[in-house]
């Protein structure tokens, strides 16, 4: 702490009125490029019943077999597919705080892609704020980002 402040400004909490959506998102914008796509292709497969429902039962009989290159690649085509949308949708200028961030580009997503599930809606606003590394991981660019090591 230094002297001229009276709190210790290294960490702090959110707003206790804050939508708990905008803390989830801060924890989605942590994770790698590779995940967020991930999280976006099964996303796609929870905003429709059907898929979900496919999805559960082959998970019943023991074939749901979705590893995260397959869910990876569902979320690329979906980002390719919506990528256009967003981006022809004006957009605030980007905010300083990144609370404030996602609430601007949740409502861009939003606009862009009406109806949208929650899922999609969170996976969809952190690809956005970080569309320049999902951009590269779409053209096939790998982006900075360290490779997970395989055990053993």
């Amino acid at each position: 702490m230094s002297e001229r402040e009276p709190y210790d400004s290294r960490f702090t909490l959110p707003d206790v009125d804050a939508w708990p959506e905008t803390e989830v998102g801060v924890i989605l914008l942590g994770l790698e490029p590779d995940r967020l796509v991930a999280g976006l292709g099964f996303a796609s497969l929870a905003d429709d019943p059907a898929l979900v429902t496919q999805a559960v039962d082959q998970a019943r009989h023991g074939v749901f077999a979705a590893g995260q290159a397959g869910l990876a690649e569902a979320g690329l085509a979906r980002w390719r597919t919506l990528r256009p949308l967003l981006a022809a949708v004006p957009g605030r200028p980007a905010a300083g705080a990144l609370r404030q961030e996602w609430a601007n580009s949740a409502d861009l997503v939003a606009v862009a892609v009406p109806g949208v599930g929650p899922a999609a809606l969170a996976y969809l606003t952190a690809c956005w704020i970080r569309r320049d590394e999902i951009d590269r991981l779409a053209d096939r660019k790998e982006p900075d980002v360290l490779p997970e090591v395989a055990p053993g």
